[in-house]
């Protein structure tokens, strides 16, 4: 069993924001694995199905951000997924835009997304898929991330969306040390 989490906030204004890029990926994944994201648990939206032979949810918190735990923790005591089988998918200012930065443990980095997730797992030991999304340039942090990208940037954020939805298709068949091994050097 795998459970992929994309952090992001729900609603249209939010929708293209670099905040949400974490959905973005979750999108890509349903469309990838033929799922809609048309069920809800947990103050959460998801999917599940069998992907080469894997039991597989794909989940979207609707908590906002900064409560993504509330929503995760109980979906993962729920259908029995183990800390191992989480990979959380979202959206890092200190890695470039297109670029990916795979890691099993650490801080939540103020990342408050990261930090629900670590208050109510217990833990900073979980896999995650850092997608780059850049530092502001001139604007508050806030502003930037819930700013939509650039024109310019559109196929950088595209590429980084599939290559995360790639890493999390080889996650199906490989321990996460090699999926990272594979895609933090890209």
């Amino acid at each position: 069993m795998k459970m992929f989490v994309g952090l992001g906030n729900p609603g249209r204004e939010y929708e293209r924001t670099r905040h949400n890029i974490g959905f973005i990926a979750i999108d890509e994944l349903a469309h990838r694995f033929g799922m809609q994201l048309n069920q809800q648990k947990f103050n959460g939206v998801y999917s599940s199905g069998i992907v080469n032979g894997e039991k597989v949810f794909l989940v979207k918190p609707l908590t906002y951000m900064n409560l993504s735990g509330e929503c995760v923790r109980p979906f993962m005591d729920y259908f029995g997924v183990e800390l191992e089988d989480l990979i959380v998918l979202y959206d890092e200012m200190d890695i470039p835009t297109g670029k990916l930065r795979l890691r099993t443990k650490g801080s939540a980095g103020g990342h408050n997304g990261i930090k629900s997730l670590i208050q109510h797992l217990g833990t900073q030991e979980f896999q995650r898929i850092r997608i780059g999304v850049d530092r502001p340039n001139g604007m508050s942090v806030v502003n930037h991330v819930l700013s939509n990208f650039h024109e310019e940037e559109v196929a950088e954020v595209v590429d980084s969306v599939k290559k995360a939805a790639d890493a999390c298709e080889y996650f199906l068949k490989h321990p996460f040390v090699e999926v990272m091994n594979q895609y933090n050097k890209k």
